[in-house]
């Protein structure tokens, strides 16, 4: 039995907006689009002609419908940040857009898309990188339309060298075949968009491209003939066609003027954290991690229409961040590209995006603004709605109470008037009350804004609600039996054996129970070996260790994620419930398993039923939290958490960290948890849970001892203390970024 893999459905309203000639329109602008993922009916092997019948039965392809009726508006030049939570769709839209599977986008449009992983393929490729090429060479070359042109530059610059005299006049024929073919391809779908005066046009577009394609073909078998027989060659059309070739080979060499090109993409590497001896490295040498940044660099460098990034900071240290955030804010300055890009870090959205749209209910919505004024204006409007339909409520109960009071009044009186009143306040509960604006925002009247429904009634209020990601709670800790600091580092000093580099250099850290402790540092200076000295993984070279005696340690490591996904491939029917049952190994029950993933936010059926392999990034970070936080511990050591989550999860992270009563240490290059949880601090510009517990509430508490917060920088194997935590090295790392930029 055989399943093919999923299949990306897209179909959508398609109209003479979709223009298919040279010159499309920058802008996206498609109707009614309905995105699903399908998987393709099984095959069976024993009986073919069996699978063939019941699928050319199957009218209908079943699958997951995750964008439903939706309006794609992308205007030209302007950066979009695209919000939902996970599993909404945001991915499987932008691979839909990149490969050209949404009608309605101009199949001219040149679009360059960063996805979330790379995969090593047949053809020896990283995505679209080759592993056989140097770094620098594998993001020249990754553009597919300079590519095109260098392959067409290089079959006439070959057909010069030729000692056959009629070589250039074979390959000027020939690549002006291909381009007759492309020119008829685009044509046909054009003639089929259109209709009318335009379709007419449109058809006799499609005319002519046939006529140029078969004068190509003719071409090149006239030629095929005359070789047979050079008598009869015509001398006159030899040296037409070899000065064409001349001319078009010029023209394209013109376009392949790389040396510019290539300190761009210098300057890209360098900036997203390649070091100059890296550049001519192989590119399979480089570990997945430098994969993603090479690709990164691919897309930066290229021009296309529409620029897609999939959680580009994924990989990139602080530093990588505020350069990419600065070298996108300069390209909304130099070039009409449109950038529509997903993102975990909030304060990389906020610096970066003009506009947001929001995957929503299988829908998309817009705003004008980066993420902080939109979320201000979400509770402006959560606020005015609430209160409306709190006024509106109030009204109602007001008016059902004098009908009830009319009619037993009328009743008993036989009053007809009473009775006349209540009918009439009845009618005005039924069909006047709702939505009290238009759709402009004006006070809404009946006969201006119903017309021709006059006793049809109107559109409830609806709140908008919180876009929440599910909430999280981490359990309480063992209590100790006696005080004392969980860890405390005494003049650890590392480094690797036959290595003249020192890693570590005479470090001191002590972590009590309720402490927070945040590490910040580039890539590559040290943070994964210190969190192994303090999780036992790895000895010092020089200096003391030591732990409590009863102390417990949660650990979520870089590569928790990529251990989780291989035990789902090494045993395919694995679930998250199973694997914690067998890990707790008994000492928990299943009701007491089923809790802990439910408060993780891995409820129901996703525990019990989904395979670990099926679950998406977000929900094996959950998963993997669970694991090491079933036993209580003390301390916390988690090492860049936020890497497979959507911002909703990440606040809600947050707030489940911020009431943790054990200690933490936090590796992290994202700016927003780093100051929530270790510094206690709530954004001004991004709202937290209610439940945050920070600085406010224990200014609240005074019984409560204040928790120690401390940020530290880790740099040339030293550990210093921020005075002024993230912003403090914020600030250092935005000075070497315009120190970066400024050689460009």
């Amino acid at each position: 039995m055989m399943t093919s893999a999923p299949t990306i459905l897209a179909t959508c309203k398609q109209t003479r907006f979709h223009l298919l000639d040279e010159n499309p329109s920058n802008e996206v602008d498609v109707e009614g689009l309905f995105i699903t993922i399908a998987s393709n009916v099984p095959e069976s092997a024993d009986d073919p002609a069996k699978a063939k019948a019941k699928a050319k039965s199957k009218s209908k392809t079943t699958g997951k419908e995750l964008i439903s009726d939706a309006h794609l508006r992308l205007k030209g030049g302007i950066h979009y940040g695209l919000l939902g939570r996970n599993g909404t769709g945001k991915s499987t839209l932008l691979r839909a857009m990149a490969d050209k599977l949404i009608p309605g986008i101009p199949h001219v449009s040149r679009i360059a898309i960063l996805q979330q992983t790379g995969v090593d393929d047949e053809s020896g490729g990283y995505g679209k990188l080759r592993l056989d090429k140097t770094v620098l060479d594998a993001v020249l070359s990754s553009d597919e339309s300079k590519n095109e042109i260098t392959r067409t530059a290089e079959v006439l610059s070959k057909s010069f060298d030729s000692e056959d005299p009629l070589a250039p006049v074979k390959a000027i024929r020939q690549v002006q075949h291909q381009q007759a073919e492309r020119d008829l391809f685009l044509a046909n779908k054009n003639a089929n968009l259109k209709s009318g005066a335009r379709g007419f046009q449109a058809r006799k577009d499609l005319k002519v491209a046939e006529e140029k394609l078969d004068t190509a073909r003719e071409r090149i078998d006239h030629l095929t003939r005359l070789a047979q027989d050079a008598e009869t060659i015509d001398a006159e059309t030899v040296q037409e066609d070899t000065q064409a070739a001349a001319e078009a080979m010029q023209n394209l060499q013109s376009q392949l003027e790389d040396a510019k090109m290539e300190k761009e993409a210098r300057k890209i590497l360098i900036g997203l954290g390649f070091k100059e001896e890296n550049l001519t490295k192989k590119v399979s040498t480089l570990s997945g991690g430098w994969r993603m940044r090479c690709m990164l660099a691919s897309v930066l460098i290229q021009t296309p229409d529409i620029m897609i990034l999939d959680e580009p900071t994924n990989y990139l240290d602080l530093l990588g961040v505020i350069w990419l955030e600065k070298y996108l804010q300069e390209l909304r300055e130099r070039s009409e590209t449109t950038v529509l890009l997903v993102s975990h870090d909030r304060d990389f959205i906020n610096a970066v995006c003009e506009e947001i749209v929001i995957v929503r209910e299988q829908k998309l919505t817009y705003f004008r603004g980066n993420l902080a004024a939109y979320e201000q204006d979400f509770e402006e409007q959560k606020l005015r709605w609430g209160r409306m339909k709190e006024a509106q409520e109030r009204q109602v109960a007001h008016m059902e109470a004098s009908i009830r009071e009319n009619l037993k009044i009328g009743k008993k009186t036989n009053d007809d008037n009473k009775l006349r009143q209540a009918k009439s306040r009845q009618k005005k509960v039924d069909d006047r009350m709702g939505l009290q604006v238009n759709a402009n925002g004006h006070r809404f009247k009946l006969n201006r804004d119903l017309v021709g429904y006059h006793l049809t009634s109107r559109a409830e209020i609806d709140v908008p609600q919180d876009e929440k990601g599910a909430v999280m709670a981490i359990p309480e800790v063992t209590e100790l039996r006696f005080p004392g600091p969980l860890v405390s580092l005494e003049g650890v000093t590392f480094k690797y054996r036959g290595n003249d580099r020192v890693i570590l250099d005479d470090i001191n850290l002590v972590v009590h129970i309720g402490d927070r402790v945040g590490i910040m540092g580039l890539n590559g200076c040290g943070k994964t070996t210190l969190v192994r000295i303090l999780n036992g993984q790895m000895s010092p070279s020089r200096g003391k260790v030591t732990t409590h005696p009863r102390l417990k340690v949660g650990h979520y490591g870089q590569h928790s994620v990529e251990e989780l996904q291989e035990k789902g491939r090494d045993e395919p029917s694995l679930t998250a419930l199973g694997l914690m049952m067998a890990e707790t190994e008994g000492s928990l029950n299943e009701g007491a398993v089923r809790g802990l993933l439910s408060s993780m936010g891995l409820a129901g059926r996703i525990a019990s039923d989904v395979p670990v392999a099926k679950l998406s990034g977000g929900q094996l970070v959950r998963l993997a939290l669970a694991r090491i936080v079933w036993s209580c511990p003390q301390l916390l050591i988690l090492d860049e958490i936020t890497t497979h989550l959507d911002f909703h999860t990440v606040t809600a992270l947050a707030t489940a960290l911020s009431s943790f009563n054990g200690a933490i240490i936090l590796v992290s290059h994202d700016r927003f948890l780093t100051r929530s949880v270790i510094e206690g601090k709530r954004d001004t510009e991004h709202k937290l849970d209610e439940e945050f517990e920070g600085l406010e509430e224990e200014e609240d508490s005074p019984e409560t001892n204040p928790r120690r917060r401390s940020v530290y920088v880790l740099k040339a194997g030293k550990l210093s203390e921020q005075a002024n935590g993230v912003e403090q090295f914020e600030k250092s790392l935005v000075k070497r970024v315009q120190k970066l930029l400024t050689t460009r």
